[in-house]
């Protein structure tokens, strides 16, 4: 039987072991990396390079002639000079057919120390079902880990609450044998009534409605409403399949 894990934070990651045990990582920064990832990629993006910093997305940019990205960024919940702030509402205006040079605090930082296993998908509460639904072929010899970017070293609530809808959704299509973390995670999710409450209510969601970004907050509350899977290959995020509605 496959073994779901969950790490709580960016920081549990351990590069030297992803390679080893055949893992596929799925990574949540709900608020708001991977939803912007994902809201970016269902509103027509080409592509998203996740960086470490803005100085790598600085260096990335040169790839490009201005039309064709956006570079969007934040440090500690701030803005970067001269970067769009990471916002899937305003990313959603100009993005399509374009590439997203993504720089943020935790979630950017998580998926790319999460590179070196077999397989690294980008979830959120968007498109966990259809993550869940890819994860179907997973066999028993392989590792699903969940890994939650979490807060500056910090456990997140969003993200957790996160982690458990994924491991709900892909509990509907087959049986894992969960650490205890996960069942952890597992129960909070289903004891929870009300997602954009939940996040509201996080650390980070809390900064967001202070910032007039309610707005956001409903996007990354908004549950299934797309089935693409963004897959992580090579420091590029794209669609490694879609049903998009």
């Amino acid at each position: 039987m496959t073994k779901i894990h969950l790490l709580m934070k960016k920081e549990d990651i351990k590069e030297e072991k992803m390679a080893v045990g055949n893992k596929v990582a799925v990574v949540l920064d709900v608020l708001l990396a991977t939803t912007t990832i994902v809201s970016a990629l269902k509103d027509g993006a080409k592509e998203v390079i996740p960086v470490l910093h803005s100085h790598e997305a600085l260096v990335a940019a040169k790839e490009y002639s201005e039309d064709e990205y956006i570079l969007a960024g934040e440090l500690d919940a701030k803005p970067i000079t001269g970067f769009v702030y990471p916002s899937p509402t305003f990313i959603r205006e100009s993005i399509k057919g374009k590439t997203l040079i993504l720089s943020t605090t935790n979630g950017t930082v998580a998926l790319r120390r999460s590179a070196l296993a077999s397989k690294v998908y980008i979830g959120s509460l968007l498109n966990n079902p259809a993550v869940a639904s890819a994860l179907k072929n997973v066999t028993d010899d392989q590792t699903i880990l969940i890994i939650c970017s979490g807060n500056s070293g910090e456990t997140s609530l969003e993200d957790f609450y996160g982690a458990g809808h994924l491991i709900d959704c892909l509990l509907m299509n087959s049986k894992y044998e969960l650490t205890d973390a996960a069942k952890t995670a597992l129960y909070f999710y289903r004891g929870q009534e009300d997602a954009y409450e939940i996040l509201l209510d996080s650390y980070v969601g809390s900064l967001l409605e202070k910032h007039n970004q309610n707005a956001d907050l409903k996007v990354a509350a908004s549950k299934g409403i797309t089935s693409i899977v963004p897959i992580l290959i090579e420091g590029r995020v794209t669609v490694e399949s879609s049903l998009t509605r």
